[in-house]
C-alpha cells in the first residue's frame, strides 16, 4: 500500500482504498443490486437512443446528432465509476485502487463531465438557431458545422481534465490512503497530498468556476432569446411543440449542473456525506436523460417505435421456414 521516502517519518501511498457511500456497506446486497439495475438502465437507454439517432433518417438533424453524442458520453461517464463501486461491495479488494488508476479514472471522469457541460452550451446554441435564427439555421448549422462544433467540445474537454489531472497528481500522496469518497476526485484526492494545495483549490474553484458559469451564462442567454421568440408565436400549437423540445434539454441541464455546484464551490467538504450530490450526476442524472428526452420528445418517441417494430418484423423473417 505504501512505500518509504528517504524521510523515514513519511510514506508514499501507491495504492488508496475508495471508502464507498454513506450507508452502502450496512447493506452492501441491496445496493449492489440497486446499482447494477441503475447501471443496466442507463446502458441500455442510452445505447437505445444512440442507435436509434444513428439509424434513422428522421432523426438528421443537429439537435440529434448532437442528443447521439450526450447518450454516448452518458453511457461512458456512468462506466466511469459504477463498476468500482459495485465491485467495492462484493469484496474489500474491489475498493483498492491503485494511484495510477485512480489518476485514470479522475481524467475519464472529468473529461467525460466537463465534455458533457460544453455539450449542453453547443446544444442550447443550437436550439437557439433553429428556434430566433430560421432561416438562416440550415445553412449555418450544416454538417460540417455540426462535427467542427461537436469536435470542439471533446477537445475542450480533454485539455481541461489533462490540466486537472496533472495539478492533482503533482505531489505524492501520504499516508493516511483512505479516500472518503466512491471515486477519484480532485477534494478527497487533494486531502491527501504531501504538500499545501491550496493552490490547487484556488485553480480548481477558478477553472470549474469559470467552464461551469460561463457555459450557464450562455445556456440562459440562449434560453432568453428562445422564450422571447416562443411568445411571439401565434398558435398554442406552434408554440406547446417548441417549449416542449425545450423543456427537456432545460431539465437536463438543472439535474446537471446543480450538484457540481454544491461539491466544487466547498473542496475540503469531500467525504462520505459530499457524496450523495455527486450520485446525482453520475449514476441518476446518466439514467434519466433517455427517459426525459424520451417521453418528451415526439420525434424520438416515433423513432423508437419505428427501430422496434422494425426489430420484431425483422425477427420472424430470419427464423427457418415451416
Amino acid at each position: 500500500m505504501v512505500m518509504e521516502r528517504e524521510d523515514p517519518n513519511q510514506t508514499v501511498v501507491s495504492h488508496f482504498f475508495l471508502e464507498g457511500l454513506m450507508y452502502t456497506g450496512e447493506h452492501p446486497s441491496f445496493f449492489f443490486l440497486l446499482f447494477l439495475l441503475i447501471y443496466s438502465i442507463t446502458l441500455t437507454g442510452n445505447l437505445l437512443i444512440l442507435i436509434t439517432v444513428g439509424s434513422d433518417p428522421h432523426l438528421s438533424s443537429p439537435m440529434y446528432h448532437f442528443l447521439g453524442h450526450l447518450s454516448f458520453l452518458d453511457a461512458c461517464l456512468s462506466t466511469v465509476t459504477m463498476p468500482k463501486v459495485m465491485a467495492g461491495l462484493l469484496t474489500l479488494a474491489g475498493k483498492v485502487i491503485s494511484r495510477e488508476g485512480c489518476a485514470v479514472q479522475l481524467y475519464c471522469f472529468h473529461f467525460l463531465a466537463s465534455t458533457e457541460c460544453f455539450l449542453y452550451t453547443v446544444m442550447a446554441y443550437d436550439r437557439y438557431l433553429a428556434i430566433c435564427r430560421p432561416l438562416h439555421y440550415p445553412v449555418t448549422m450544416n454538417r460540417c458545422t455540426c462535427a467542427s462544433l461537436a469536435g470542439i467540445t471533446w477537445a475542450l474537454g480533454a485539455v481541461h481534465s489533462a490540466t486537472h489531472t496533472s495539478l492533482t497528481f503533482r505531489f505524492p500522496s501520504c499516508g493516511p490512503h483512505h479516500i472518503a469518497y466512491f471515486f477519484c476526485d480532485i477534494p478527497p484526492v487533494l486531502k491527501l497530498a504531501c504538500a499545501d494545495t491550496t493552490v490547487n483549490e484556488l485553480v480548481m474553484l477558478a477553472s470549474i468556476g469559470v467552464v461551469a458559469a460561463g457555459c450557464l451564462i450562455l445556456i440562459v442567454v440562449s434560453y432568453v432569446f428562445i422564450v422571447a421568440a416562443v411568445l411571439r408565436i401565434r398558435t398554442a400549437e406552434g408554440r406547446q411543440r417548441v417549449f416542449s423540445t425545450c423543456a427537456s434539454h432545460l431539465t437536463v441541464v438543472l439535474l446537471y449542473y446543480i450538484p457540481p455546484v454544491c461539491i466544487y464551490l466547498q473542496p475540503r467538504s469531500s467525504g462520505a456525506r459530499a457524496g450523495a450530490p455527486a450520485v446525482f450526476y453520475t449514476m441518476v442524472t446518466p439514467m434519466l436523460n433517455p427517459f426525459i428526452y424520451t417521453l418528451r420528445n415526439q420525434v424520438v418517441k416515433q423513432a423508437l417505435r419505428r427501430l422496434l417494430g422494425r426489430g420484431s418484423r425483422e425477427a420472424p423473417a430470419g427464423s427457418p421456414p415451416t
